[in-house]
């Protein structure tokens, strides 16, 4: 027997469970497939990522209800600190009084959490986890999917939302662009003797930017920061074989002593850095979201938010056909949200893509103009505005959801 929901939505981690909870705030049901095990991906230690969740996100999180939940695990960012090698030229982003902060910092854990918890509790979500997808279909009348132990689910549209190696992506034959950047983001938890005061710290070396990412002290008072520092391909395994008492020390080398000592480094953990972007985001009844659809450099923070406007315009624009009388796989939606977020994640993912690139040139004259071009923003209102409006994702043709 068939079971039969809106949406077939393959992939349940943070961009495919805030689509279902969200779809399902307005009303839309949905299968949610994932092939990991919730126990696992909350379990502690897991992952040690932490992620900037924009302002334009918060407002998507207090919209879906879920923000007072997450509120008191987030670390509000007071500002936002950029320079190249800690030298002069450096870039002060600060919000205006009445915007309160730049974004809140979460560990992926907590997220992972709140959206699991809420998801438990959905009626309209469906949610099968430990289950392995063997085969996809789409045709004019609707999508289904069969799972390993031959239960046949089904939709009238298909997301994909498996992140960057989608199946369901490459099943549709969808062109991709990508490429490697032969670098790894080191990933670590932080202790320090001084306080952060709410800044994230992001400092250009050549081998790759150095993020220092504000999180909530300890019950006891100590102060954290989430590191993630990209490093050479080449030299990544020998920073993650490094003792402790080593790893610390390299980091101390950088940091040039702003946070005191370094008292404690939690597990350490890397990813490869890479750049894809699909030719087209939709195709017969299937929707791309998050990295299905692009994967960026971490350098400027907005990956998981990238991922959190396309939920929030694929559900504006469900629910439009929906007050139309229309099926949820109409090709005229899909040609909507395939218009609405194609240029503006290209735009975002190329954006991000030239900074790596520009601040990974080798050199004093090169860091000399970088600081330069930086020194020329840090005096120029208008300017800093606007890189703080793209940092809080508030610009552009945003959702409602996305919306205060």
């Amino acid at each position: 027997m068939t079971d039969k929901r809106d949406l077939l939505i393959i992939g349940g981690g943070l961009v495919g469970m805030t689509l279902a909870i969200a779809a399902a705030r307005k009303g839309i049901s949905s299968h949610v497939i994932d092939r990991a095990d919730p126990a696992d991906l909350t379990a502690e230690g897991f992952d040690g990522r932490a992620t900037a969740i924009s302002t334009a996100s918060w407002n998507l999180f207090q919209n879906i209800g879920i923000a007072d939940t997450l509120e008191p695990h987030g670390c509000p960012i007071s500002s936002i600190a950029v320079t190249d090698q800690m030298k002069p030229g450096q870039i002060d982003f600060q919000p205006e009084p009445h915007e309160g902060s730049l974004g809140r910092m979460f560990a992926n854990r907590t997220l992972r959490v709140t959206l699991f918890d809420q998801a438990a509790k959905e009626e309209l979500i469906d949610w099968h986890s430990s289950a392995e997808v063997v085969s996809r279909h789409r045709d004019e009348f609707g999508v289904s999917v069969i799972l390993a132990d031959g239960r046949k689910l089904a939709g009238s549209l298909m997301i994909a939302a498996e992140g960057r190696g989608s199946p369901t992506r490459d099943q549709a034959g969808i062109t991709i662009a990508n490429w490697q950047y032969s670098h790894r983001a080191i990933i670590a938890g932080l202790e320090h003797e001084k306080s952060h005061d709410g800044v994230a710290w992001e400092i250009f070396y050549e081998d790759g930017p150095f993020a220092l990412l504000p999180l909530l002290d300890k019950d006891d008072g100590t102060h954290r920061s989430a590191l993630v520092w990209t490093v050479d391909e080449s030299d990544a395994a020998g920073m993650l074989k490094l003792s402790d008492r080593g790893f610390l020390a390299e980091v101390e080398a950088q940091m040039g002593g702003m946070f005191g000592a370094i008292t404690s480094v939690g597990t350490r953990s890397s990813y490869p850095l890479g750049f894809h972007h699909t030719a087209k985001i939709t195709d017969q009844r299937l929707a791309l979201i998050g990295d299905a659809a692009h994967g960026i450099h971490p350098i400027a923070g907005q990956g998981l938010n990238l991922g959190l406007r396309d939920v929030g315009a694929l559900v504006e624009v469900l629910c439009e056909g929906a007050r139309l009388g229309l099926d949820f796989g109409d090709a005229q939606l899909l040609e909507r949200y395939e218009r609405w977020r194609g240029l503006d994640s290209f735009m975002v993912a190329l954006a991000t893509d030239g900074l790596t690139r520009l601040f990974g040139v080798p050199g004093k004259t090169a860091s000399a103009i970088r600081r330069v071009g930086m020194s020329a923003v840090q005096r120029t209102p208008v300017l800093k505005s606007w890189f703080m409006d793209e940092a809080r994702g508030v610009t552009g043709d945003l959702p409602e959801l996305l919306r205060a």
